[in-house]
Parts: structure tokens; C-alpha cells; sequence
């Protein structure tokens, strides 16, 4: 079992970067593949990056290039570093830790992520 705790939300102007954290109050991340999901108001939730505790990446294509997932494993941190920003990345970003084997968590289906943060708010003002 872990406890996941996100942080880093906030408010930042179109273009701007933001560095979200996801630590473990319980359970040690290395154990999992791990991800990044947000939520925008009145839509569907999105997967934004996935990352193998060995070090295999995914992203969904509309951050490639702008967001970096990493991990820390002496810190039991996972973090999704956002540049430039902007409206159509706003909302909840949540951490989620998969439950399966990497090659069904790069799918990054909510389905396979049993352990979820509780969320941080991403606001981007244009």
C-alpha cells in the first residue's frame, strides 16, 4: 500500500513553469511505475506521463517536449517539471502509482493506477 501526496500546485501566466511533487507518506514509490494524471473542469481526465521505476518514460503528446517526469528514489519523490505553459494545461494533477507489469501501466489507463494523490490545482492565466 502507499499514501501519495502531491504538491507544487499554483497559479502561473501563460508560458510560465510549474514543478509538481508527489511524495510517499507510506510505501516507498520505487516499487511502482508511476504517473501523472490532470483533470481540467467539465472534462475527462487525462493521462500526462507515465515513468517505470526502471527509468521508461511516456508521455502523452501534447507535453512531450515541455514536461519532464522524474524520480527520485533516495527521496521517494516523483516530480513533473511543466514549461511553458499555457490554458489547455490548467487543472487537479494527480499522482497515481500502477498496480501492473510496465508494458500495461505505459498505457497509462486510469484503470491500472489503484493508488491515487489527492491532487494539486494548476491554474495558467493567458
Amino acid at each position: 500500500q502507499v499514501q501519495l501526496v502531491e504538491s507544487g500546485g499554483g497559479s502561473v501566466a501563460a508560458g510560465g513553469s510549474l514543478t509538481l511533487s508527489c511524495t510517499a507518506s507510506e510505501g516507498t514509490l520505487s516499487d511502482y511505475a508511476m504517473g501523472w494524471f490532470r483533470q481540467a473542469p467539465g472534462k475527462k481526465q487525462e493521462a500526462v506521463a507515465a515513468m517505470s521505476n526502471g527509468g521508461s518514460l511516456k508521455y502523452v503528446e501534447s507535453v512531450k517536449g515541455r514536461f519532464t517526469i522524474s524520480r527520485d528514489h533516495a527521496k521517494n519523490t516523483l516530480s513533473l517539471q511543466m514549461r511553458n505553459l499555457g490554458p489547455e494545461d490548467a487543472g487537479m494533477y494527480y499522482c497515481a502509482a500502477c498496480g501492473e507489469l510496465w508494458y500495461k501501466c505505459v498505457l497509462m489507463l486510469p484503470s491500472v493506477f489503484p493508488h491515487w494523490g489527492q491532487g494539486t490545482q494548476v491554474t495558467v492565466s493567458s
